[in-house]
Protein backbone atom coordinates (compact mmCIF):
# COMPACT_ATOMS: atom_id res chain seq x y z
CA UNK A 1 0.00 0.00 0.00
CA UNK A 2 2.97 2.53 0.92
CA UNK A 3 3.67 2.32 -3.44
CA UNK A 4 0.26 3.33 -3.92
CA UNK A 5 -0.04 5.65 -1.85
CA UNK A 6 3.03 7.42 -3.27
CA UNK A 7 1.64 7.14 -6.40
CA UNK A 8 -1.86 8.51 -5.64
CA UNK A 9 0.14 11.46 -3.25
CA UNK A 10 2.65 12.38 -6.21
CA UNK A 11 -0.27 12.62 -8.95
CA UNK A 12 -2.40 14.90 -6.65
CA UNK A 13 0.60 16.59 -6.45
CA UNK A 14 0.76 17.60 -9.32
CA UNK A 15 -3.00 18.28 -9.70
CA UNK A 16 -4.03 21.45 -7.28
CA UNK A 17 -3.97 19.01 -4.26
CA UNK A 18 -6.33 17.06 -1.88
CA UNK A 19 -9.58 18.25 -1.62
CA UNK A 20 -11.02 18.59 2.40
CA UNK A 21 -11.62 15.22 3.90
CA UNK A 22 -15.70 15.93 4.08
CA UNK A 23 -15.54 16.39 0.11
CA UNK A 24 -13.77 13.13 -0.34
CA UNK A 25 -16.06 11.31 1.41
CA UNK A 26 -18.49 12.41 -1.48
CA UNK A 27 -16.67 11.35 -3.86
CA UNK A 28 -16.05 7.91 -2.45
CA UNK A 29 -20.06 7.62 -2.00
CA UNK A 30 -20.41 8.86 -5.05
CA UNK A 31 -17.84 6.43 -6.73
CA UNK A 32 -19.47 3.58 -4.43
CA UNK A 33 -22.96 4.66 -5.37
CA UNK A 34 -21.90 3.98 -9.22
CA UNK A 35 -20.09 0.42 -8.16
CA UNK A 36 -23.49 -0.37 -6.87
CA UNK A 37 -25.54 0.78 -9.63
CA UNK A 38 -23.81 -1.51 -12.11
CA UNK A 39 -23.58 -4.38 -9.70
CA UNK A 40 -27.60 -4.09 -9.28
CA UNK A 41 -27.87 -3.87 -13.16
CA UNK A 42 -25.76 -7.55 -14.01
CA UNK A 43 -26.61 -9.12 -11.10
CA UNK A 44 -29.87 -7.41 -9.78
CA UNK A 45 -33.61 -6.98 -10.59
CA UNK A 46 -32.87 -3.58 -12.09
CA UNK A 47 -31.55 -3.57 -15.02
CA UNK A 48 -29.67 -1.26 -17.90
CA UNK A 49 -32.27 0.73 -20.24
CA UNK A 50 -30.74 0.26 -23.89
CA UNK A 51 -29.60 4.05 -23.67
CA UNK A 52 -27.29 3.43 -20.33
CA UNK A 53 -23.25 2.74 -20.90
CA UNK A 54 -22.27 -0.52 -19.63
CA UNK A 55 -19.28 0.32 -16.81
CA UNK A 56 -16.60 -2.07 -16.01
CA UNK A 57 -16.97 -3.37 -12.61
CA UNK A 58 -12.82 -3.04 -12.39
CA UNK A 59 -12.65 0.80 -13.50
CA UNK A 60 -15.19 1.10 -10.45
CA UNK A 61 -13.35 -0.87 -7.63
CA UNK A 62 -10.03 1.36 -9.15
CA UNK A 63 -12.04 4.68 -8.46
CA UNK A 64 -13.18 3.35 -4.82
CA UNK A 65 -9.52 2.27 -4.56
CA UNK A 66 -8.29 5.91 -5.60
CA UNK A 67 -10.20 7.83 -3.28
CA UNK A 68 -9.69 5.58 -0.45
CA UNK A 69 -6.13 6.38 -0.70
CA UNK A 70 -6.61 9.98 -1.05
CA UNK A 71 -8.93 10.03 1.81
CA UNK A 72 -5.86 8.40 3.65
CA UNK A 73 -3.11 10.23 2.01
CA UNK A 74 -4.81 13.57 3.28
CA UNK A 75 -5.36 12.55 6.85
CA UNK A 76 -1.38 11.29 6.93
CA UNK A 77 -2.97 7.38 7.39
CA UNK A 78 -0.63 4.68 6.77
CA UNK A 79 -3.29 1.84 5.11
CA UNK A 80 -0.02 -0.83 5.75
CA UNK A 81 -0.93 -0.51 9.10
CA UNK A 82 -4.56 0.37 9.11
CA UNK A 83 -4.74 -2.57 7.07
CA UNK A 84 -2.70 -5.29 9.52
CA UNK A 85 -4.50 -4.16 12.21
CA UNK A 86 -8.02 -4.99 10.20
CA UNK A 87 -6.83 -8.68 9.57
CA UNK A 88 -5.45 -9.12 13.24
CA UNK A 89 -8.81 -7.53 14.52
CA UNK A 90 -11.09 -9.72 12.37
CA UNK A 91 -8.41 -13.20 12.97
CA UNK A 92 -8.88 -12.75 16.73
CA UNK A 93 -12.55 -11.97 16.94
CA UNK A 94 -13.90 -14.40 14.53
CA UNK A 95 -11.26 -16.82 15.03
CA UNK A 96 -14.38 -19.58 15.63
CA UNK A 97 -17.15 -18.15 13.73
CA UNK A 98 -17.00 -20.05 10.09
CA UNK A 99 -16.09 -23.23 9.56
CA UNK A 100 -12.92 -23.95 7.96
CA UNK A 101 -12.03 -25.45 4.55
Amino acid sequence: MKLIQKQVDNWVGQNNGYFKPLEILARLVEETGELARELNHRFGPKKKKPSEETKEISEELGDIIFTIVCLANSLRIDLDKSFRNTIDKYSSRDAHRFTKK
